[in-house]
């Protein structure tokens, strides 16, 4: 396995396995080894480890799978859940995790039909989930037995309340804000560079309802500013959120369902361009309805800033320029809310945004080979605009290059004394330098 694959490509789950359900044979609540999952009391939960194997040459220590130890249970460096979705059955999701080859892991792994969560990589542990080492570094994963394409049909109830269960256990356990800037779906993982845009996730999709789960964590929308907020949170209806995407990797229209998502243009005017997210759309070229274009949507309960208004429309700034969206008179789209932004400090014209909070290179022991401290994402925020954000970004690298440890600071985290802040720059969070902006309550 390759460095590269191992501190931020974690493989994607394949979509070749049957849709029918395979079920396991029943196992004890604690594994064959002992091991009890980390689960509150009350949720079906099994302990199955994910592989952590050596895959090459017996002298071949930096070519293992699927996850690496580690011991973030007392570090404070836990800040994130990300939510999958598995694109395989939940069978084989769990053959996957087993075989090293495969170079991919979670933390979880939720059953569609009946919620059941199987662990399969303990929390002080870091699995290969999120395809950004810094976030798999300081994150939760979970994978949610389904497919992105139809997940409305596999998204079952019994799997939203368990997932949710989950998800409010292990954010008191590691004190992780319940926002969408710290509850995050696949599709809202950063590139670590602006290089790596085309090759990140997309996942659960536009039809996981944000709404939904996000109400069951006891974070339900709802009006917490007065009606000229500029803070707004996305609010619409899922059922009643009628639209139309393209499965585009298989060059057919999706049906017409409800959704989590709303479309953003470049102007107010559906005869507009679709806005492009200039990492994905490096041509200029605009935005598409393929479902797996997110710089042409956004989720219900994400949040962002109102930059203008048109008859029916908002605009929002998103990823540095304004997106519109509709907001029909007496139709549901968005809710004022009140929050904390991330406005450039004075006299700043262009703040740069990273997907990454790594030390500078300075901060490392001499003669080691230091990761970049992170280059800049094609995003800037100019000044005048603001996006929600400003919780604290832990800054650090954890290095772990091989399975047991065996080179100079092997299995170190090396943590950093610039301050980062998290941002929701657009479909995806990233992070900026505090030193760069203002952290103010939006008006």
């Amino acid at each position: 396995m390759t460095s590269r694959q191992r501190t931020g490509l974690a493989l994607a789950l394949t979509a070749t396995g049957a849709l029918g359900l395979t079920l396991l044979t029943p196992v004890p609540h604690a594994g064959a080894d002992g091991t009890r999952p980390e689960c509150p009391r009350g949720l079906a939960c099994d302990w199955v480890p994910a592989a952590y194997r050596q895959t090459g040459a017996p002298d071949d220590k930096e070519t293992y799978g699927n996850y690496d130890i580690a011991d973030r249970a007392h570090n404070g460096t836990i800040k994130f859940i990300v939510l999958h979705d598995t694109e395989e059955d939940f069978a084989t999701t769990l053959d996957i995790f087993r075989n090293p080859l495969k170079q991919t892991s979670a933390h979880y792994v939720v059953r569609s039909r009946d919620g059941h969560v199987t662990q399969m990589v303990k929390t002080k542990d870091i699995a290969w989930q999120a395809g950004n080492w810094y976030v798999n570094s300081h994150s939760i994963g979970i994978e949610q037995e389904g497919y992105a394409t139809t997940g409305a049909t596999w998204y079952t109830p019994e799997m939203y309340r368990s997932t949710a269960k989950l998800v409010r256990h292990l954010a008191a356990t590691y004190d992780i804000p319940l926002d969408r800037q710290h509850i995050i779906g696949h599709d809202g993982v950063p590139p670590t560079s602006a290089a790596g845009t085309r090759n990140m996730h997309w996942d659960p999709g536009p039809y996981w309802d944000w709404n939904r789960f996000m109400s069951l964590l006891g974070r339900p929308t709802g009006p917490t500013a007065p009606k000229n907020s500029a803070l707004v949170t996305i609010d619409p209806g899922f059922t009643g959120n009628r639209q139309v995407f393209r499965d585009c990797e298989k060059g057919v229209d999706l049906p017409v369902q409800g959704s989590s998502a709303v479309p953003l243009y470049t102007e107010p005017s559906t005869g507009a361009p679709l806005f492009p997210d200039a990492g994905l759309h490096t041509d200029g070229s605009p935005g598409t309805n393929c479902a797996a274009d997110w710089g042409s949507k956004i989720s219900a309960t994400q949040q962002a800033v109102v930059a203008d208004h048109a008859p029916g429309w908002t605009a929002i700034w998103w990823y540095g320029r304004k997106a519109w969206f509709r907001t029909p008179p007496h139709t549901r789209v968005t809710t004022p809310t009140a929050g904390l932004v991330v406005t450039p400090k004075a006299g700043r014209t262009d703040v740069p945004v990273y997907g990454v909070a790594y030390p500078e290179k300075s901060e490392y022991p001499a003669g080691f080979a230091a990761p970049a401290p992170g280059s800049p994402l094609p995003y800037t925020i100019s000044a005048g605009q603001s996006y929600p954000g400003g919780g604290k970004a832990p800054t650090g690298y954890f290095y772990a290059p091989t399975i047991d440890a065996s080179l100079p600071y092997d299995h170190t985290y090396f943590p950093g004394r610039q301050k980062y802040v998290t941002v929701q720059i657009g479909h995806r969070v990233a992070f900026v330098k505090a030193a760069d902006v203002d952290i103010v309550r939006a008006h």
